[in-house]
């Protein structure tokens, strides 16, 4: 006979080993699991981070309302990161509480704290902040008293804001604190309000509630009240439309009973429970159901019941594991969480290679900003070095003066003195020395206020008409308009063009020339005219001998790079025009600087 039962027994367990694994599943939890496959896949696939957190949230609210809160850890702690690296903080705070209760559950209290603390902290609301700070000051209080009023703040909280589920959830709590004062009539009430308040909303929560409150009956002995409570939630509408949570109600019923030293009633429930398994479909509930009667059966020696019901369940196994949902269920779900494993490595690899990529990017986009800058501060360099040798460059032109007038004007001084004519000598001597330390003392500045530049020209020109009396006449006209101590011009910038009208077209002259300078305001523009009546151009240069042909016009070529130089330096926009006046009758030169 025992090697008989031992044989259907071993025949039993390996139909049954396919699913033995798991716990009892149900459609539904079949197809949130697929739906959460299917939105973890899409959002990896499009690298969004928000939906592959937002996955995980949901996948842990499922765990969590199946109890499995280790799973439900598992997924928040991972929402939780990404939300860190997303700096969300909204659905942190609330990811962060959640991660907290997952925690309190499985009685990790310091990780716990630490976690409604955070959520505490990164509150956006008064109502948040307070709900978390008493979740904190209920866990680490060792005062009952302090414990119940943290608890009683929660409890208001969820009353006005009319949150069921955090409400029943706090009822229950402050149960845990009735039985830790031995006060079991308040945690009876506590626990019959929150099953009342969470029946409504929340049945997995509602179930949990009356499995404390008939565990606390059984613990005190009080078997009725037990049963009373195990019955109540028999007749419950999300008790009575689940046949697979009915039946383990009724198991849980003939499990007080057997406590109670009832066994007559147990096997009675035990058999319905059984049956009801059969009819529905649901293998392992059967199973559970056949091991509690084997269990009775051997106590009260009864084995030819025990055969025959192994025989019974043996015969019913092929059908009933056909009509099973929930062993097919179990394979999806183990299917479905690998392929969920998957895509969280798939995603870890994308992460890294998108990091390596990022890091390989941005390494590139330093060092051509690197290079940039470094070219930056070569141009720069450059740019600096040439302005720099483009000032002394003009600063050299400036101190230059031409040592063909230098040399005629010593030569007019030892003419004065050798004809005795010392007065004349001493004052061409003083207009010249005069005109020099102008000429010098302006040599450091690339621009000199007009009026000073009119004394130098008049200084100039003054010499000029000593050495030459018999030759030229001259006149400066000044346009009213222009500032004369304001305006900034370049310094000794006309003066050759008079030494050449002097020198090349007025000294050649049989009669007595003139020579006209001109400063006038046009629109933005200095115009400065210069005309002569002179040989003209074309004319001063067919008198030229071989040996003036030959030596380089420095005074004009000098005056031609200031221009450059000045135009290059301060964006002037200098223009020269220099031609001879029709029919050969002198010289003109138009000078415009930008005054802008």
């Amino acid at each position: 006979m025992k090697s008989v039962k031992l044989f259907l027994k071993i025949g039993f367990m390996i139909m049954l080993a396919v699913g033995h694994s798991f716990a009892a599943q149900d459609t539904t939890r079949v197809s949130q699991a697929l739906k959460s496959a299917a939105k973890l896949k899409k959002a990896v696939d499009k690298n969004d981070h928000k939906g592959v957190a937002e996955t995980y949230v949901t996948m842990a609210n499922d765990y969590y309302n199946q109890g499995n809160y280790a799973k439900s850890e598992e997924f928040l702690m991972k929402a939780k990161n990404i939300y860190q690296n997303l700096n969300d903080k909204k659905n942190l705070e609330a990811v962060t509480r959640k991660l907290a209760q997952s925690q309190e559950k499985q009685n990790k209290i310091t990780p716990a704290i630490s976690n409604y603390n955070m959520a505490a902290q990164m509150s956006y609301s008064e109502k948040s902040r307070a709900v978390n700070a008493n979740d904190v000051a209920r866990l680490s209080s060792s005062s009952p008293q302090q414990k119940v009023e943290a608890i009683q703040n929660n409890i208001s909280i969820s009353s006005r804001e009319n949150e069921q589920a955090d409400l029943a959830e706090s009822y229950s709590q402050l149960a845990e604190v009735n039985l830790q004062q031995k006060d079991l009539y308040k945690a009876e009430a506590n626990l019959n309000n929150a099953y009342t308040i969470s029946k409504k909303e929340a049945p997995q929560q509602a179930l949990a509630i009356n499995q404390k409150l008939a565990d606390l009956y059984v613990e005190n002995r009080n078997f009725d009240k037990a049963i009373e409570a195990k019955k109540k939630v028999l007749k419950e509408d999300f008790v009575k439309e689940n046949s697979q949570e009915k039946v383990n109600q009724i198991q849980e019923l003939a499990d007080i009973y057997l406590k109670k030293n009832d066994p007559k009633e147990a096997v009675g429930l035990l058999k319905n429970a059984y049956t009801i398994a059969l009819d529905k479909g649901h293998t392992l509930e059967a199973q559970k159901s056949v091991k509690k009667l084997d269990s009775l059966y051997a106590i009260s020696g009864n084995t030819d019941a025990s055969m025959q019901l192994y025989r019974d369940f043996l015969g019913n196994l092929p059908n009933l594991v056909s009509k099973d949902r929930s062993l097919i269920d179990n394979k999806i779900l183990e299917d479905t969480e690998q392929r969920i494993s998957q895509l969280e490595k798939e995603k870890e690899l994308k992460d890294e290679l998108i990091r390596k990529k990022n890091v390989f990017n941005y390494g590139l986009i330093g060092a051509l900003m690197l290079l940039t800058g470094l070219i930056i501060i070569i141009f720069r360099t450059l740019k600096k070095v040439q302005v720099k040798n483009k000032k002394i460059a003009l600063q050299s032109l400036r101190r230059e003066m031409n040592p063909h007038f230098i040399f005629n004007s010593l030569n007019s001084v030892n003419h004065f003195i050798a004809t005795n004519n010392e007065l004349e000598a001493n004052q061409y001597l003083t207009k010249f020395s005069k005109l020099m330390r102008g000429v010098m003392e302006n040599s450091t500045e690339d621009f000199i206020p007009l009026q000073q530049e009119l004394d130098l020209l008049q200084n100039y020109l003054a010499l000029e008409k000593t050495r030459f009396a018999d030759k030229f006449d001259y006149e400066i006209d000044v346009d009213e308009d222009l500032g004369m101590h304001n305006l900034q011009v370049p310094g000794m910038l006309v003066q050759p063009f008079l030494e050449n009208a002097i020198w090349h077209g007025l000294r050649y002259k049989t009669e007595k020339g003139f020579l006209t300078l001109s400063f006038v305001k046009e629109k933005q523009y200095l115009k400065i005219t210069i005309e002569d009546n002179g040989i003209g151009i074309e004319e001063s240069k067919k008198q030229k001998t071989l040996h003036q042909k030959t030596r380089e016009g420095r005074g004009m070529k000098n005056t031609m790079e200031r221009i450059q130089l000045l135009n290059d330096l301060y964006k002037k926009e200098i223009t020269c025009s220099v031609k001879d006046k029709d029919n050969n009758s002198g010289v003109l030169v138009i000078l415009k600087i930008n005054l802008s």
